[in-house]
C-alpha cells in the first residue's frame, strides 16, 4: 500500500475522515470537497483492501483519495473504505506524506458515542486548545481506534474533532456541526445556512453506497461458496 500523490503542497493542514463511529468524517470530508470543489491530486494504491469504486450521478468517486484546495492550502483525506486491519499501514504513509509536505497539522475528524439519546450533539477536541476557543470542550476520557488512533501513534503534530453521536449509522447532524468549527478556524468562508441539508444528502448518498456495497460482498460471498460447492 502506497499513496501516489501528482503534487506536494507545502505546509498545508491535513484534514482526514476515515469512516468511524457515525461516519461523522466521511460525511464532513465529502461535504468539504463538494462545497470547495478541490483537485485531486492523489490516491492510495493498494491490494490489500476489496477492488471498490462508487459511482454517484455518472461519476466515479475514488474508494481512497488525496485532494487539495489551493485557497486555503488544505489537503483533504477521504475514504468509503473498511479499512480494518490495515490502519498502521494505511497511518505510516500518512505520516510519511504528512513529512515531505512539512504538515502543520493533521486534523482527524471523528465521531464518539453520546451517553443519552435525547443529548444534544456536542463537540470535543485533542491536541488543539484553539478549538476550544471556538466552543469544543477537551476530552477527558476516551478510547481512539481506527486510522485515526494509528495516525496519532504515528505523527506528533496530529489535532482531533470528536462530535457525539447516538447511533453508529451515519449522523449528518454531528458531521455539520463539525463543519461549522472548522468554517470557524480554518476560515472556510462556508454558508452554514443550507449545511443541515446538505450533509443529510451526503448522509443518504453514503448510505445507499454502503448498502450497495453490502449488497456486493453478499453476492460475491454467494458465488465463491458456488464455486467452492
Amino acid at each position: 500500500m502506497k499513496i501516489i500523490l501528482k503534487k506536494t503542497p507545502k505546509k498545508p493542514t491535513i484534514i482526514e475522515g476515515f469512516p468511524g463511529f457515525g461516519l461523522v468524517g466521511t460525511i464532513a470530508t465529502e461535504f468539504l470537497i463538494d462545497h470547495l470543489k478541490p483537485e485531486l491530486i492523489g490516491e492510495f494504491i493498494y491490494t490489500e483492501l476489496p477492488a471498490t469504486i462508487a459511482i454517484h450521478k455518472n461519476d466515479l468517486i475514488r474508494p481512497m483519495a488525496v485532494f487539495y484546495d489551493k485557497k486555503h492550502n488544505i489537503v483533504i483525506l477521504h475514504t468509503l473504505l473498511n479499512t480494518k486491519g490495515f490502519e498502521f499501514e494505511i497511518a505510516n504513509n500518512i505520516a510519511d506524506m504528512a513529512k515531505k509536505m512539512q504538515a502543520k497539522e493533521i486534523i482527524s475528524l471523528e465521531g464518539v458515542a453520546c451517553n443519552s439519546p435525547d443529548e444534544e450533539t456536542k463537540l470535543f477536541w485533542y491536541g488543539n486548545n484553539k478549538f476550544g476557543k471556538l466552543g469544543a470542550e477537551p476530552i477527558q476520557e476516551s478510547i481512539i481506534v481506527g486510522v485515526t488512533a494509528a495516525v496519532m501513534l504515528r505523527y506528533k503534530d496530529v489535532s482531533c474533532l470528536f462530535a457525539t453521536t447516538h447511533s453508529a449509522l451515519p449522523d449528518s447532524s454531528a458531521a455539520a456541526k463539525i463543519i461549522e468549527l472548522l468554517n470557524k478556524y480554518l476560515k472556510l468562508g462556508v454558508n452554514t445556512k443550507p449545511l443541515q441539508q446538505q450533509a443529510e444528502q451526503f448522509e443518504s448518498k453514503l448510505k445507499n453506497m454502503l448498502q450497495q456495497t453490502a449488497n456486493t460482498e453478499r453476492e460475491l460471498e454467494k458465488k465463491n461458496l458456488s464455486y467452492v460447492g
